[in-house]
Formats: C-alpha cells, sequence, structure tokens
C-alpha cells in the first residue's frame, strides 16, 4: 500500500495570483475583506464555527461556494456577512478566489473528517491566499507544522490569526508556498502511481494521454 498526498493542477488556481480577472457578478458588491471557501457543504463543514467567526467580525464578509448536500439548507446560518453563492464551475474558481483575501476550511472535528485529505488546502496556496484551517490531523501535519497554513481550533483564534495574516507581508509566505508545491503536481502524482503499478507487472510505461478532471463544487 503506497500513500500519495493531495495534488493540485497549480498553474490553474495561479491565475488567481494575477490579479487580471474581473470580480464575479455575484460577489462584486461584497465589501471587503473577504474571507471563503468553496467545496461541498455537508457534515464536514463547521457551520457552528462559521457562524461564530461572522458574529465576532460582522464588518467582514463571508463567502461560500458550493453544492449544499446531506444536511438542510434552513439549518445553515443566515447572517449579512454570510454569503452562500453556490455551485460553481471547476474553471471559474480562479477568478472568486482571485478577490478573497483569505481562505477558510471550517471543518466540524468528527467521525467524517478523522481521515480527510482537503485537496482544497494546496489549491488554496497555488492560488496564493493565506488560509485557516481547524485543526484537521492531515492539514496540521501537512501545512500548518511548516507554517503555511494557520490552525486555529476556535473562531476567536481563527479572527486573530486572520488580522495577523491580513497584516504580514506574503512574499516571503509564497516562496515557502511555492517550493513545496513544485512537487505536488496530479501529472507527477499519476506518475509515480503508473510507475509502482508497472514495476509489479513488469510492462512498461503508458504512452496513452492522461486523465483530465473538471469539478463542480
Amino acid at each position: 500500500m503506497h500513500c500519495f498526498p493531495s495534488s493540485v493542477e497549480t498553474a490553474h488556481f495561479a491565475r488567481a495570483r494575477h490579479g487580471t480577472t474581473p470580480d464575479p457578478a455575484d460577489q462584486a458588491a461584497l465589501a471587503r475583506p473577504r474571507l471563503g471557501f468553496f467545496g461541498v457543504v455537508d457534515e464536514r463543514f463547521d457551520a457552528d464555527f462559521l457562524a461564530q467567526f461572522a458574529d465576532l467580525r460582522p464588518e467582514w464578509q463571508f463567502v461560500i461556494l458550493g453544492p449544499v448536500v446531506k444536511i438542510d439548507p434552513a439549518e445553515l446560518p443566515k447572517r449579512p456577512n454570510i454569503h452562500w453563492l453556490g455551485p460553481k464551475l471547476y474553471d471559474d474558481l480562479p477568478d472568486y478566489l482571485a478577490h478573497w483575501d483569505l481562505g477558510l476550511m471550517p471543518f466540524a472535528l468528527n467521525a467524517a473528517t478523522r481521515f480527510i485529505s482537503p485537496t482544497k488546502t494546496p489549491e488554496f496556496l497555488a492560488a496564493g491566499l493565506p488560509v485557516i484551517s481547524t485543526p484537521i490531523v492531515d492539514v496540521v501535519r501537512g501545512y500548518g507544522e511548516a507554517g503555511l497554513v494557520e490552525i486555529a481550533d476556535t473562531s476567536g483564534t481563527a479572527a486573530l490569526a486572520a488580522e495577523a495574516l491580513m497584516a504580514r507581508a506574503r512574499a516571503p509566505w509564497l516562496a515557502r508556498v511555492d517550493a513545496r508545491l513544485a512537487g505536488d503536481s496530479w501529472d507527477r502524482t499519476w506518475a509515480d502511481m503508473e510507475a509502482r503499478m508497472m514495476a509489479v507487472l513488469g510492462e512498461p510505461m503508458s504512452d496513452s494521454p492522461r486523465p483530465v478532471l473538471r469539478e463542480t463544487v
């Protein structure tokens, strides 16, 4: 058994760093700063953490992209500064992230998240966005301990971390991010997986095109 970490399509998300894409219409009127999450909103999402964070900083805007599944949308927190914008195409995600100030990963700590490895962690980093996450084991070990992601176990801690991140110079942090992401492409992961399988099967590496995946979140 061989474990491969989450990978990232770095060039795709790096579009968010260029600052040349227009602000999407459904968030263009929102004030700054903006903290955003993209992904499925389900039992892994800590809605209480989000609500408490939004209440602590009512002047900040919290943007949530993605479908709501397996939970009742009526139970999600309703606040003037929380904006549920629904599912978006994978191709459009960098346009949204380009106009956020911080990435937010408010995962609940429960059985559903005990072994998750969020792919959005390196995606946020590739976009050049500082990230705050609840203490998911994979995020802490892979990114928090390296100083690439801020870990917060309460909304109060997250608010203080966000203020510090928005005041921090990004260039030194981005250099460390890029060094980390340099070896984390999906192409490299695919090649490493194929090499291990072919070593066992005793067959030559395939020249067939690699699959291209596109998501809606």
